[in-house]
């Protein structure tokens, strides 16, 4: 008797099957700008601004050339730089990091909440303070970052950045199109950032990012600094900028992904509504930030250690279904900082490096692919608990 096929892996990321539904929408797009070969800062980059400017809700956009050059435009343009400390979470991706590294400024990492995986502001207060009390740093900016694709508390770190007097970043880059009060992500903060990394809510076929706020002084400093500091024509340079713009087609991609980015979080929000009902008591599952939507960039569940992470991954990939570990290691612990790092403790960063675990989430899982993703989680957790 011949032996039924496997089925086909999950896909923790499905670029391909949202490309088959989108594909006449992206050829329109894209053809459009071979056929009229503006491919820096052409029309569509001023309508992709516009478009993302108010979906946030927000007076100015800047596109750019990554979520990076994002954070680091947003930085140049403060003069932040030597002597300056930038407050951020312990536990997220390097690139929120390192762009105060580049500029010479010092990143001050701050724990987390156990529960949201948000920056921790009682925490944050803790740090600013003794940044303070030390007198080697002067206290220059706060990045919250948006993990995941929930909120980070923006109302709490408003309150402390008013009162100390910092600039508030928004690392978006998980979050754009994510909700907080009724109110889209973006407009928090003094600027945010966000990312169109291809596997991001919103992502492009390359990299790609972008600048929201509602200073025009602000949105004028980040078009200069995009382009070499340009002033008024190309050869006037006012200041030291860099290399940064979106290019045209990763702007067309980006239209015409706009118009189904709805449907596609309403997608991710079904998805992680169908985990955490198969999952919980089991896991644990994602907290939600209260009163919040969230973008879903990212749905991960904690194990009770990291022997029992390594055993249910291992369960994962013998049935085909793929997961990922964000983030291994804090920042703290991460060698590019070991000389910066005053060596705070940080545990709750600590804690969650060491059993979180990411299962796939996107618009184009099937009601079958999440049958297996949560089948499989369960069968490897009794396999973990049996041994």
């Amino acid at each position: 008797m011949t032996a039924s096929p496997a089925p086909a892996p999950v896909r923790f990321l499905d670029l391909a099957a949202q490309q088959a539904r989108l594909g006449a929408d992206l050829r329109r797009r894209i053809d459009a700008v071979l056929a009229h070969g503006q491919f820096i800062l052409g029309p569509e980059v001023g309508q992709l601004e516009a478009a993302l400017a108010a979906r946030a809700g927000v007076a100015q956009c800047v596109a750019v050339s990554s979520g990076t050059d994002a954070l680091q435009i947003a930085l140049m343009a403060e003069g932040i730089g030597p002597g300056d400390a930038v407050f951020l979470p312990a536990f997220t991706y390097t690139a929120t990091a390192e762009v105060a590294l580049v500029l010479g400024a010092t990143p001050v990492f701050v724990d987390v909440d156990p529960a949201t995986f948000q920056i921790d502001p009682a925490h944050l207060e803790r740090r600013i303070a003794a940044v303070k009390a030390a007198g080697r740093l002067r206290p220059r900016a706060v990045i919250g970052v948006d993990l995941f694709g929930q909120p980070a508390p923006w109302e709490a770190l408003g309150a402390i950045g008013a009162r100390e007097d910092l600039f508030l970043l928004d690392d978006c880059a998980q979050g754009y199109g994510a909700r907080l009060g009724g109110r889209p992500l973006g407009g928090f903060g003094h600027a945010a950032a966000a990312s169109f990394f291809p596997a991001k809510p919103l992502g492009c076929y390359g990299d790609g990012g972008a600048l929201l706020t509602d200073s025009a002084e602000r949105a004028a400093l980040y078009r200069s600094l995009r382009t070499h500091g340009e002033g008024a024509s190309r050869y006037e340079v006012l200041r030291i900028g860099m290399n940064g713009r979106l290019d045209t087609i990763q702007a067309a991609v980006l239209l015409a992904k706009l118009p189904h980015f709805d449907a596609e979080l309403a997608a991710r929000e079904q998805v992680a509504r169908f985990y955490d009902g198969r999952l919980a008591g089991l896991v644990r599952i994602p907290a939600r930030v209260a009163g919040a939507t969230s973008a879903w960039a990212v749905y991960a569940i904690l194990l009770a250690d990291g022997a029992a992470r390594e055993a249910v991954r291992a369960g994962l990939a013998a049935e085909g279904v793929p997961s990922a570990i964000y983030y291994p290691k804090p920042l703290h612990h991460q060698p590019a900082y070991a000389a910066v790092h005053d060596g705070a403790a940080l545990p709750v960063a600590e804690d969650l490096a060491g059993r979180i675990l990411a299962l796939p989430i996107h618009p184009d899982l099937s009601a079958a692919d999440l049958a297996r993703v949560t089948g499989a989680v369960a069968r490897a957790l009794g396999r973990a608990e049996a041994a």
